[in-house]
């Protein structure tokens, strides 16, 4: 099997960038097509290579990655993900990532972020709390001490 077959079946046919399907029937030299994106930067990175449509994995070269909260979630403030994701996976401990006006808001946000952050930095338990604070409620994303 080849590498880039063996990083598609373990990310399951998803991109680590924008988090949509890969199609595996599509051509490697079109922009939606598959390609394995190595992290070459972060030789610390417990995940050496990751599937990217290959325009992702093209426009994160030139410029750096953002990983987008969707649309349909109600959140003030988001925290860069990557960013929180490089802290918990060095450090571990708790980060408050979002704000939001409802506790539903807030538990639909925490929900998204765990899902999400499996596939980001796969291997590393994340779990959401939610509190509330200032008339709003807080997401907190935490994670074992590394």
């Amino acid at each position: 099997m080849s590498l880039l077959d063996e990083v598609a079946e373990r990310d399951g046919w998803r991109c680590w960038v924008c988090d949509e399907p890969v199609d595996p029937g599509m051509s490697v030299n079109d922009s939606r097509g598959p390609s394995v994106d190595s992290r070459t930067t972060d030789r610390k990175a417990k995940v050496a290579e990751r599937l990217a449509h290959r325009g992702c994995n093209t426009r994160k070269g030139a410029v750096k990655v953002v990983i987008a909260w969707p649309d349909r979630l109600q959140v003030v403030e988001p925290a860069p993900l990557i960013t929180v994701a490089g802290r918990l996976e060095r450090k571990g401990g708790r980060e408050m990532v979002a704000r939001c006006p409802t506790e539903q808001d807030a538990q639909e946000a925490a929900d998204w972020l765990v899902d999400r952050f499996s596939r980001l930095v796969p291997g590393l338990p994340v779990t959401a709390h939610i509190e509330p604070g200032g008339g709003q409620f807080l997401v907190i994303l935490a994670t074992g001490r590394r």
